[in-house]
């Protein structure tokens, strides 16, 4: 694991060797959160133990610590270096908390490609993109978000070349938004027991697509409950998702839900990330489908939505919804609450009590 690097903290450079040393002073000091949690990491991937001990998303239930091994996470990165064609040099931008394992991904990939990596505090403005480029980086959809509302934001975006968006479902809005910027921005896919992504999709530019594209050394296929399969080189075993997704070839599929998040309604099943997206043009706030039991249908799909009731929105969804949605998807009651329920990780937890 000992490639020489340089990293780049509040414009202070660092080589390989010394950074450990730096990180072990480091957390002997008051630092903010993100500064913390990036030694720690530093730290932890130079302790001689062949794992790094991290929690997995909480996607279906409460993050649970696994131990992943420092090899799988070395072959992840040397896919994404190959994929997006990373060079030694290469600047790559560290926004994201090394809390978990897309932050620990970035610092990973600095040290395998002999990159330079730029650490900022995750909750920036991203104000200095408008004066600094480069080469590779990663965002939450809340923080692209923000960047794209202020003036400068569009060309602010643009000086990222290759910009990963994931964390969260990245909204029809925001994609929209997206699909204007001249770089290159995918969404991606994958979780923290492969090591942050094996695929990608594409948001911008003429090539956007639905469809996920997978990085070198990755193969899917589905099993008997339609839920995807991944096997990664260096991986033990295939590992089975809860994703329900639709083949398209051996490098390539497409996600239509989660099997865990399926409501069946009157006999018939809904996907409510496909109901969302159909919603997600005209509703601004964080809103999820979801379901109540219901006497007649077993189950029936409500909307619900993050922010204080209005009948005029509440007027509005039920019109469009006449156009975008088939009468079987229109939700059968909206709620309006203060807040959506979250995991930890400020995932949306599916399971609502109104």
């Amino acid at each position: 694991m000992n490639q020489p690097c340089h990293i780049s903290i509040f414009n202070e450079v660092f080589t390989h060797d010394e950074i450990a040393r730096v990180a072990e002073r480091k957390l002997q000091q008051t630092l903010s959160d993100w500064e913390h949690e990036f030694y720690l990491f530093v730290q932890e991937w130079f302790n001689g133990n062949d794992f790094v001990e991290v929690k997995t998303s909480g996607s279906t239930g409460q993050p649970k610590p696994i131990r992943l091994p420092k090899q799988v996470m070395q072959k992840s990165a040397e896919r994404t270096i190959q994929y997006f064609n990373l060079k030694e040099n290469d600047r790559l931008l560290l926004s994201l908390s090394c809390r978990y394992i897309a932050g620990k991904m970035m610092v990973v990939r600095a040290f395998a490609g002999k990159m330079n990596l730029s650490v900022v505090d995750p909750a920036t403005d991203f104000s200095f993109l408008d004066q600094e480029k480069f080469d590779f980086g990663a965002m939450v959809p809340l923080q692209i978000g923000n960047v794209l509302e202020a003036k400068e934001g569009k060309a602010n975006i643009e000086n990222i070349r290759h910009l990963l968006v994931g964390g969260s479902a990245v909204s029809a809005q925001l994609e929209n938004k997206i699909s204007a910027l001249g770089n290159d921005v995918v969404s991606t896919y994958g979780m923290t027991e492969t090591a942050s992504h094996i695929a990608v999709r594409k948001l911008s530019g003429n090539n956007r697509s639905e469809n996920y594209h997978c990085l070198p050394g990755i193969s899917i296929r589905k099993n008997e409950d339609d839920c995807l399969e991944i096997f990664a080189e260096g991986q033990d075993g295939w590992l089975t998702t809860t994703d329900l997704v639709e083949i398209i070839s051996s490098s390539e599929f497409k996600i239509l839900g989660r099997a865990d998040h399926v409501i069946i309604s009157g006999g018939l099943k809904f996907y409510p990330e496909q109901i969302e997206k159909k919603l997600g043009d005209f509703i601004s706030q964080p809103f999820m489908v979801s379901s109540e039991p219901d006497e007649k249908l077993g189950q029936k799909l409500v909307l619900v939505i993050e922010g204080k009731p209005s009948n005029e929105l509440e007027t509005k969804i039920q019109q469009k919804a006449e156009f975008f949605l088939t009468p079987y998807e229109r939700p059968r009651k909206i709620i309006f609450t203060d807040q959506l329920p979250r995991n930890e990780n400020g995932k949306i937890v599916r399971k609502f009590k109104s």
